[in-house]
């Protein structure tokens, strides 16, 4: 039994509302809620975003579906952690390395650790850009201040915000309340920035809400066809060329809908739930609360947030071109200029188009002007789709925001929503590498230990300068390790959720244990079948060979090792 007063208060809070029905249940797990909240603030940072705006551009409201399947999926597998965690109280690491294989074990901290790190990068470049082009502009933007003391001073001011939260967490104690109500503050604005930007498009008259509905519905067509918004642009193109963009765009639609189901959970969360769980004292008596709070404070913010993002990017961007590239009709006036990140990207999808026009060996032996002269002269049609087509960011959708709902709520608000969402995935970034570092070392989670653990996702405050170029050499490598080890992971605690061995008399029985085994089973599945699908379309063979290889090294040290103790 934990003798911390404040856990036995709260144990005696939970027990006293049992006998009192469902509503003082509710009341008091609203209360109590924490960890849930924390993975609401790793989960909703700039993948999230870029991900929900890709969506809106690329298939409209029609996947609006998607996002709330794929966290269920990770909520079920997240509830089966919490579980086995809490009736236990043993740390996961040690019950993997000991109960099922220590290479998983230590292959789970090692990738933990490796995405602290990489994706703290692009989560400082977007806090960054988001203070610098929409917060303080006039302080900080690029017509008052050359691009790097901004950098820097934006930079160092976003870094100073994060480390002080990671270390109020650190603190322990109250620290870790104050901390999670920090997270909790960060995550409700976030989802109210973004909520108030759709209340205003709603008001403006430009959302249909009957097909953002509609959109909850999943449409499995979308499989092998592109929307019904999109083919009407697609037939303008001359027939032998349809099937470049219908392949093209299927296929992103394809490679979105399997990895949602593989990245709704990171591999991090994983580990900080058991042990933000532990180091607030929990145990058995917390798993309906672990539960709850997974369902409320990770599910229902995530879900509102990133659904008001896709709404926004759909009302804007789906089926209509980036300004500046192509006329509304052939041979048309070209209004206005094309925003500077995009011109790369929309010429990257003319260049590919031209490729498929005249094969890859008399493409490489073209120049860089002979080439561009070719993607210039591609017809109209084509033009028209790569504009529609170009991947836009946040700051894309804030400028176009701006004469529908005003300047404030278009760079303020709309800015504070996505600087909120780099800053709660930092700083939960920083606080998960400090509790890996612990494990890493055999160390308790606090005092100096964690916080050099959390200090080494400083490394992110380079992120403003280098992220762009750096990207494909990291994130690639770190995915693809994460993505192999994700649904490994997801086994292994199903896994101990079946060992009588482990869980004891905490192990679920008859029609339970048969609901948790269906459930985790179609949630490891499907992580399973997209970090697959993921491979093959990163590395084709190697990929498959790394995850094979991986099984295997499992296999090897598990008939190697001395054998296991049992019951």
């Amino acid at each position: 039994m934990h003798m911390n007063p404040r856990i036995e208060k709260d144990r005696q809070l939970i027990l006293d509302a049992q006998k009192k029905g469902k509503g003082a249940v509710f009341k008091t797990y609203v209360k109590l809620s924490g960890p849930g909240w924390l993975q609401s603030g790793i989960t909703l940072g700039g993948g999230s975003l870029s991900s929900s705006l890709y969506l809106g551009v690329l298939v409209g409201f029609s996947f609006m579906w998607l996002q709330p399947l794929a966290m269920i999926l990770g909520i079920i597998m997240m509830s089966a952690i919490a579980y086995v965690t809490l009736s236990t109280g043993e740390r996961p690491l040690h019950a993997i390395n000991k109960h099922v294989n220590p290479v998983l074990g230590w292959g789970w901290l090692i990738a933990s650790m490796m995405a602290n790190l990489v994706w703290s990068l692009p989560q400082f470049a977007l806090g960054t850009a988001a203070l610098r082009q929409n917060i303080v502009p006039r302080l900080l933007g690029p017509e008052v201040m050359p691009e790097i003391p901004s950098k820097m001073i934006a930079g160092g001011i976003f870094l100073a915000i994060c480390l002080t939260f990671t270390m109020t967490y650190g603190a322990g104690g109250k620290g870790t309340k104050i901390f999670e109500i920090l997270i909790k503050t960060i995550v409700s604005m976030i989802v109210l920035c973004f909520l108030g930007v759709v209340i205003k498009l709603s008001l403006e008259g430009k959302i249909l809400w009957s097909e953002i509905l509609g959109g909850l519905v999943p449409d499995l067509s979308l499989f092998t066809k592109p929307t019904d918004i999109i083919m009407p642009h697609i037939q303008k193109v001359a027939d032998q060329f349809q099937s470049f963009w219908t392949n093209m765009i299927v296929g992103q639609q394809r490679d979105v809908m399997i990895s949602a189901a593989a990245t709704a959970v990171g591999i991090n969360m994983t580990f900080l739930l058991p042990y933000s769980m532990l180091r607030k004292g929990w145990d058995k008596y917390f798993r309906g609360l672990a539960i709850f709070d997974l369902s409320t404070g990770l599910f229902i913010p995530f879900i509102i947030a990133t659904g008001c993002v896709v709404i926004a990017s759909s009302s804007q961007f789906h089926g209509q071109p980036a300004q500046g590239f192509v006329s509304e009709v052939p041979g048309g006036e070209i209004i206005g200029e094309p925003a500077k990140n995009l011109i790369g990207p929309y010429y990257g999808l003319l260049k590919n188009r031209v490729k498929h026009e005249i094969g890859a060996e008399a493409y490489a032996k073209l120049t860089p002007k002979g080439l561009n002269a070719a993607a210039d002269a591609l017809p109209w049609a084509d033009k028209r789709m790569a504009a529609i087509l170009v991947k836009r960011d946040a700051f894309n959708l804030a400028d176009t925001l701006a004469p529908l709902t005003g300047p404030v709520i278009a760079q303020y608000v709309f800015g504070l929503g996505v600087m909120g969402m780099a800053m709660s995935a930092a700083t939960m970034l920083m606080t998960i590498n400090g509790l890996c570092f612990c494990e890493l070392l055999g160390r308790p989670p606090r005092g100096w230990t964690q916080r050099f653990g959390s200090l080494m996702v400083s490394v992110g405050a380079l992120g403003p300068f280098f992220w762009k170029d750096a990207a494909p050499y990291l994130a690639i490598p770190t995915s693809v390790f994460a993505m192999v080890l994700l649904p490994i992971a997801y086994f292994a605690f199903f896994l101990l959720m079946n060992q009588k061995s482990f869980l004891g008399e905490n192990m679920p029985i008859g029609a339970k244990r048969i609901l948790w085994n269906v459930l985790m089973a179609l949630a490891a599945g499907a992580a399973t079948f997209g970090s697959v699908w993921s491979l093959w379309s990163k590395l084709q063979w190697l990929g498959i060979g790394l995850l094979v290889g991986f099984i295997g090294l499992c296999v090897v040290v598990h008939f190697l090792r001395p054998k296991r103790l049992t019951a």
